[in-house]
Order: structure tokens, then sequence, then C-alpha cells
């Protein structure tokens, strides 16, 4: 990037107009050619993909087709009152009219709706109802408007003082969305901290324009990938998070070595070539490591995650771009003007100032290293305990707040059914043929004896339950105890390892228990499988690019050690909130339950890349004063003096950002908002700013230690550039050397 950002800051026109074309196309192929989001995935080789692969095969296409269930009461018997009938008639007609609408099966089908108690259709007290609704298509080809169709006729009924109604499923989780206002927070708070680091309104907004930019190419890129790759409907969130997050740090880099070289002296474009000479290529290398760090999760073989990983990665290249291109060429075309709208405290700092707050913070750190060390790692240890306590699973409708539509149909559903009725398991039997039925009869009976199976669909021949060819069977279980609660996995495996088993021994029958439940379950297993594997290949890969870029074996090695302790801190503070409960309140966390079984292996991936961000722009510093003077307790002076206060910085705006993310209604973004907010405070804070000073002073020169061998076959790379780009400093050189 370097021969570009220096193009760019000659040719400031040229590089604007390029900007402007590229999003030109970018629209242009986001209107032609965006493609589909997907919450779907598949789990090779577990129980819960053979029993929805079978499902497929023998029960026909439709079985893939999204499903929403429309749960209404009045408090009284169906038939109590004309009027109900006909409201509940009303919203089933205005459904039925929805263009991707197959069928709508409604308890008003039959003369008598308590005849419906046996399909499921009525609770056995027949105050409860269900509207069952199937589209034509699968859950990611559903048009969003026609599912808000479906849930304005919904609410219509929900509105009247008849009726309390709700709708649950795919469909209604991916047409509901947040208006931006945790975003507009988020950047508003950016802005605040921007104003009070630069002092002026021009160059607090270049950062805000910049990342704005870069975000909305990284996003239209992530529709438009999302045509070849499987990607969640909450992926463009997260990558709005993270592009967010990253873009106001990387323009905040630029801008601030700008500033700097402004303040010594240098005319306006060459202050903008040292700034992309120096802060510039930090920046590109600091996105490099992100985007390693989220290319790790393709070790996992997942789809799912290879979506997240793609939508991430695009956009901070993404943002990344805009800051060593757009940026540059923005305040090589202002100048001066960068810094216009001074607020009242703004001053020129005399040059003896400059990182002096950061150099006498740091020697502090050096007078009680082991102190600091000490604090540090038991602040780290005690908030990672929780994270002992983790259990995985999906949330549930039953996290969302009271009102939503989907928590109603929830409350609703459990109230009539059961909670377990909200995470039916799917047992599909395959019999070596047709006359084999009566042993699936008695699989089934067996179910439904089990501990904590509240019903267990007979098995009939003739019924929708067997296929065409009377070789597949399909088994409803209800559980007694609701999705995310352990007893329903400890049911499931009970189911698979004992019930099943059993029953089937000697019959030549094979029986998969699937269900949205079982999947989350086995997804859980699956991640849990392979995360040291993971981790070993993002860590090692971390180790060796910055061993080559700090020519040092501790250096790195205390990179990655230290980010895995903001790592299991992070996921502590997760389980204290979200699974105990804690300050859910506060949150706005409606119920307590399970973490995400991916938000471990996002976390470790996004906050690897972030914190060895901090790791490069404050050990580079440190790095170059070392080798200028080859004295360790300076070059760590100097690094937190000329580093500190932008990464201070920079981490509040993540944080802030972040944390924005915490108060949507998406329970996903909401807590990998409030872990990432938490990993990125910590990590910049407790980590980079207090432990890795620490700990490096203690070390001393074996800091820089590198094998004679070794040092011969490591490429000489310096993210600040050759020390001709980079002017004197002498305010940095507090030991006094020459």
């Amino acid at each position: 990037m370097g021969p570009v950002s220096r193009w760019a800051v000659n040719r400031p026109w040229q590089a604007i107009i390029a900007w402007v074309v590229l999003l030109f196309i970018v629209g242009f192929g986001v209107l032609t050619h965006a493609g589909q989001y997907n919450d779907s995935f598949t789990l090779p080789n577990t129980d819960s993909s053979k029993a929805q692969q079978l499902l497929q095969d023998n029960f026909g296409t439709k079985t893939n087709n999204s499903s929403v269930q429309v749960l209404f009461t009045s408090g009284n018997e169906l038939l109590a009152n004309p009027a109900e009938k006909a409201a509940v008639e009303r919203m089933t007609n205005q459904i039925k009219a929805i263009g991707s609408v197959e069928s709508v099966q409604s308890p008003y089908d039959y003369k008598n709706p308590l005849e419906a108690v046996g399909l499921g259709l009525v609770n056995v007290t027949g105050t409860i109802g269900k509207v069952n609704v199937l589209f034509k298509v699968p859950d990611a080809e559903v048009p969003v408007a026609d599912t808000q169709q479906l849930l304005a006729a919904v609410q219509e009924l929900d509105d009247t003082a008849l009726y309390t109604a709700g709708a649950t499923g795919n469909a209604i989780s991916a047409a509901q969305t947040d208006p931006p206002i945790s975003e507009i927070v988020g950047i508003i708070a950016a802005i605040i901290i921007m104003l009070i680091m630069f002092g002026a309104v021009v160059a607090a907004g270049l950062p805000l324009l910049t990342a704005l930019i870069g975000l909305g190419v990284g996003l239209s890129l992530l529709t438009i990938a999302a045509n070849f790759v499987n990607t969640a409907s909450f992926a463009p969130s997260l990558a709005t998070m993270i592009g967010l997050g990253v873009g106001f740090d990387y323009s905040l880099f630029l801008l601030n070595r700008y500033r700097q070289a402004m303040l010594d002296g240098s005319e306006h474009k060459q202050a903008a070539l040292i700034a992309v000479g120096t802060a510039g290529r930090a920046i590109v290398f600091a996105a490099l490591t992100v985007i390693i760090a989220l290319s790790g999760l393709f070790v996992l073989g997942l789809s799912f995650l290879n979506g997240l990983a793609v939508g991430a990665a695009v956009t901070v290249i993404s943002v990344m771009i805009t800051a060593v291109t757009l940026l540059p060429a923005m305040i090589s075309l202002l100048g001066d003007k960068v810094f216009a709208g001074k607020m009242p405290w703004a001053r020129k700092p005399p040059k003896a100032d400059r990182g002096r707050r950061f150099r006498n913070y740091a020697s502090f750190v050096e007078k009680r290293r082991w102190p600091v060390t000490i604090v540090a790692l038991l602040v780290m240890a005690i908030l990672a305990i929780p994270a002992a306590s983790l259990r995985e699973g999906f949330p549930d409708a039953g996290s969302n707040p009271q009102g939503d539509t989907q928590r109603i149909a929830y409350d609703l559903t459990t109230t009539a059914f059961g909670s377990g009725a909200n995470g039916p398991f799917i047992v599909v039997a395959q019999l070596p043929s047709a006359a084999d039925l009566p042993a699936a009869e008695a699989l089934s009976k067996a179910i439904g004896k089990a501990p904590d199976v509240a019903i267990a669909s007979p098995v009939t021949a003739g019924s929708k339950l067997v296929s065409a060819d009377g070789k597949t069977v399909l088994i409803t279980v209800i559980p007694k105890s609701g999705p995310q609660d352990q007893a329903t996995t400890q049911l499931l495996n009970t189911l698979r390892d004992t019930t099943i088993p059993q029953a089937l021994a000697g019959t030549g029958i094979t029986a998969y228990v699937g269900g949205a439940t079982a999947t989350a379950v086995d997804f859980s297993t699956v991640l849990k499988d392979k995360l040291p594997s993971f981790l070993l290949v993002v860590v090692c890969l971390g180790f060796l690019v910055l061993m080559v870029l700090f020519r040092s074996l501790l250096v790195p090695l205390t990179a990655v050690l230290t980010s895995l302790l903001s790592y299991g801190a992070a996921l502590g503070i997760s389980v204290f909130i979200f699974q105990w409960g804690n300050l859910a309140s506060v949150f706005g966390i409606a119920e307590a339950g399970p973490i995400l079984p991916f938000l471990p292996v996002m976390l470790f991936a996004i906050l690897f890349g972030l914190s060895m961000d901090y790791q490069v722009f404050i050990v580079s510093r440190m790095q170059e004063e070392w080798e200028h003077h080859k004295d360790n307790k300076a070059a760590v002076r100097v690094g937190l003096g000329g580093s500190g206060q932008v990464v201070v910085a920079a981490a509040l705006i993540m944080f802030c950002v972040f944390m924005s993310f915490v108060f949507q209604s998406n329970a996903t973004i909401k807590l990998f908002g409030l872990a990432l907010a938490v990993a990125i405070a910590l990590d910049a804070f407790v980590v980079r700013l207090a432990l890795v000073p620490a700990l490096m002073t203690l070390f001393g020169k074996a800091n820089w230690y590198v094998p004679g061998w070794l040092g011969k076959i490591l490429p000489k790379v310096s993210v600040e550039g050759p020390p001709s780009s980079k002017p004197a400093d002498d305010s940095l050189n507090p030991a006094g050397n020459p």
C-alpha cells in the first residue's frame, strides 16, 4: 500500500475521484447482484444433520421451507364468542393472501376447534390456539416485505381488545431489525473523544467520514459475497460493529501521526507522506493481523462461521484501505484546514510536553513492575473464573424482551403445550423394510417413557409421519424442560446413548435425533472438539508474524499469552452477565441463558487481531528506541510516551462503539457487543498499557534476544518505515541519549 498511499497524497483529486467511481461500481453491484443472508448451517457427520437429510429425502423438499407459528388467546374457550372467530379468520385470510405463503392451518378450519387439540393447534383447555403458516420457499428466500405483512396481520389481532397474539419462526427473526440508534450512539461517542483529542471539528470529522465510507464499501461487498458464502443474517451487524471500531482507530492513528509531523514543522504534504510512511504501514500490518486471526475460523470447517469471517475481514480491508488512501488524499488537500474549527481547550503543546504524561506513567510502572504485574494478573484471573462454568447453547425467544411478538408466542406456547414445545426433538428412524413398523412403534413408546419426556408422537401406518415407502418414520418428542435448560441437553444425551440404542437392539433400525435444540447441542460439541486446533493455528500464526516483525522470541510470546488472559476475562464476564443473569436488567437482558456456541471462537479471532494491533502500535515504538540506544527501560518509556495517548483514545472509541450495540434487541449482537467491549477495555488498559510494559521492564534485554541462526533467516521488516521517513523527536528520548 506504500506506493498507493503516496500516490493519494501527491494526486489527491485522482484518489478521491477513484473512490467516487468505486462507490458507484459497488453500489451498482449491490443493486444487481445482492445475495441472500442465510442462518441455516450444516454439521457433517452429526446426528442432527443425518436426521435432517433423511427428513428431506423421505418427506419432500417442503421440510426445508420456512414456517411460522402464530399463537393467540382470549383467555376463554375459543368458541365462546363469534367475534373471536371472525377476528382470527380475518388474520388468516390476510396471511393466505401473501404471495410467498403456501398454506395456512388454523383451528377454525374445523367445525369445532377443539377437534384440533390432537393436532397441536389448540391446548387441552381450549383457551390457546395456534396457526401454522408454511411458505413456498426456505427461510433465506422469504421476502422481508411478506414477513412484515404477516407481522402486521398478527399485530392487528394483538391490538384488538379480544386477543393476545404473537408469531415466531426464523423468517420473523430475519424481518425484525433495530433502527440504527446503537450505531449513532457509538458514532457520537467517537466524535466526542476525537474532539477532545484533536481539539478541532474538521480533524474529528475526517475519521468519521473515512470510516463510514470504508464501512459502506465493506458492507456492500459483504452483500455481494453472500451469493458465494453462507452468510448469517446478523453478519452485517457484526461487520458494522467491527468495521466502525477499527475504522475510527486506523484513521485516528494516521491523523495523530500527521499532527505530530505538522507540530514538528513539516509542510502539510510532507507531513502526510510521513504519516503514510509510518502510521500507514502500521495500519496495514494491524489490519493484516486481524484478517489472519479471522482466517483461522476456516480451520473449523463450518460454512456458517466462514461467512462471518469473510464479512468481518472484507469490512476490515475496506476501512483499512480508506484510512491509507482516502484519508491521506483529504488531508493533503486540506492542509492546515484539517485542524480548523478549534475547540477552546485546543492549544499547541510544547515539544517537551508531548508524551510527558505517559512517560511519567511508564516510569511509575518501571519502579513498581512487580506490584503492577501481580495486580494485573490477579484482576484478569479473577474475572476469568466464571468462564469455567460456561454453558453453550442458542438463545431462543424466551430471551427476548416482554411485548416482543416472538416472546408472546414463546410464552403462549409454554402455557399451552409446555416449555419443551418451544424446542422439540425430531427422531427420524430408518427401517430395513415396511414390515418393521411395529419396532418403530415400540421405539416411540420407549421414548415416551424416558425421563423428562412429555410427549412422543405415536407411529401409525398410513399417517403423515411415515414415508410413502413405509421405511422412514418421524417421531416428534416434546421434552418437559425448555430448550435452554440443562435438563433438555441431558435428555438428548440419554435418548442417543441409552433409550434409542436399547429400544432398537437387534431390529436393524437406525435412528437419529434432530431438531433445532439437538442441532444447537451438536454445534457446541463440534466447536469444542475443534477449538484447540483453532487456538493453536491462530496463536502460532500470530507468534510467527510478530517474531518476524520484532525479531524477538519473548516479545511475541508475551503478546500471544497475554491475549489469552484478555480472552478468558471477557468470557468470564459474559458468563457472569448473560448466563448467570447478574446486572441483566442494566443491559436490557430479559432472561439469562446459555452462551452462543460460536461466541468463544469468534471472540478470540476478533480479540486476538485487535489486541495485536495495540501491541504493534506500542511495541514498534519501543523496538525503534531499542535499535537506536539498546536501553530497554528507555525503550519502554518511549513506547508508552509516543503511543500511549493514541492507544487510550482508540480503545475508548472502540469500547464505545462495541458497547453501543449492547442495547440492541438482537440477543446475538447484544452478547457480541458486550463481550468485545469488555475484551477491548481489559486488553488495552490492563494488558497492553500495564501488564506488558511491566513484564518487558522485568525481562530487560531478554525481550530483544533472538538466536543468531534465526536472526540470519528472519527478514527485516519495519512497521514504522525507514528512519529517513520519520522526523526526529527528542521529547521521546528522556534519557538524553544522542
